[in-house]
């Protein structure tokens, strides 16, 4: 049975607040996910909320209802608010009308299984969380494996990468590793490493891609350092007809996914 939360000084509203911060999403292991597609993204691929806030108003969507419903039944907490209290909780002045704390999963490179897909994704100092979760939803939708996310960067469980996710962040596996021990990890079996650069000179149309093939994107401002192109064993660049020599972390990735799995079908035509 759902209990009423009236006050913002509730423990449990407090709890769901500060996993805006990702000191607080370490140390509860826990993070926020907003709103009814995603949350119903999350229970289509098997993941349901351990703690779940909604305002009587969702209650009346049958699908919300449902997965409040299914979320105690599975030993989940639910709590019903406020628009104001929910706002507080998710940091929008427009909240939506349901939010859920779900398990954080381990991202070591071994819980990989890098022959569940041909393609996956690794990106190199990403800073933009939207950038991640951008990244996350394209990954979805081209079938990739998931996202390895290599040295420094912004956090896919954070609130604004799970929203710009829309819900991947639960059907991409998420990995996090310091360069070096990607590297070895990578070499242990088959993979090709391909990354973006404009000092590359074969055409990203014009390229042979193996299976599989890891697309290496890199910081939004400097790119892929040398070292790491170096150790690339294809290098490819994305032609720049205009005035800008490059685009967006998350649309170079989007295009070159995108851009693999065609020739992967023309090849098997």
């Amino acid at each position: 049975m759902a209990r009423q939360v009236t006050a913002f000084s509730n423990a449990t509203v407090k709890r769901l607040r500060s996993l805006r911060d990702k000191k607080a999403r370490r140390a509860e292991g826990l993070f926020l996910a907003e709103g009814l597609r995603i949350i119903a993204e999350a229970r289509d691929s098997g993941r349901l909320p351990e703690i779940i806030a909604f305002s009587a108003e969702s209650t009346r969507h049958p699908l919300a209802a449902e997965i409040i419903a299914a979320t105690e039944a599975a030993g989940g907490e639910a709590i019903e608010t406020s628009a104001d209290i929910l706002a507080k909780m998710s940091g929008k002045d427009n909240p939506q009308m349901l939010l859920g704390a779900y398990r954080q999963p381990e991202t070591g490179l071994e819980r990989l299984d890098r022959a569940a897909s041909p393609l996956w994704i690794v990106a190199q100092a990403l800073r933009d969380p939207g950038n991640i979760g951008t990244i996350l939803r394209t990954g979805d939708a081209v079938g990739a494996g998931g996202l390895i996310l290599v040295d420094d960067c912004a956090d896919a469980f954070s609130v604004e990468a799970v929203r710009a996710s829309m819900g991947a962040i639960f059907t991409q596996q998420v990995a996090t590793a310091r360069w070096p021990e990607f590297l070895a990890w990578l070499r242990t079996d088959e993979g090709q490493l391909v990354g973006t650069s404009l000092n590359a000179t074969d055409d990203y149309l014009v390229a042979r891609y193996h299976q599989p093939c890891f697309l290496l994107i890199g910081n939004e401002q400097q790119g892929l350092p040398p070292d790491y192109e170096a150790e690339c064993d294809l290098l490819v660049k994305i032609p720049m007809a205009g005035r800008a020599d490059s685009l967006n972390a998350a649309v170079a990735a989007a295009v070159m996914a995108f851009a693999i799995k065609a020739s992967w079908r023309q090849e098997g035509s």
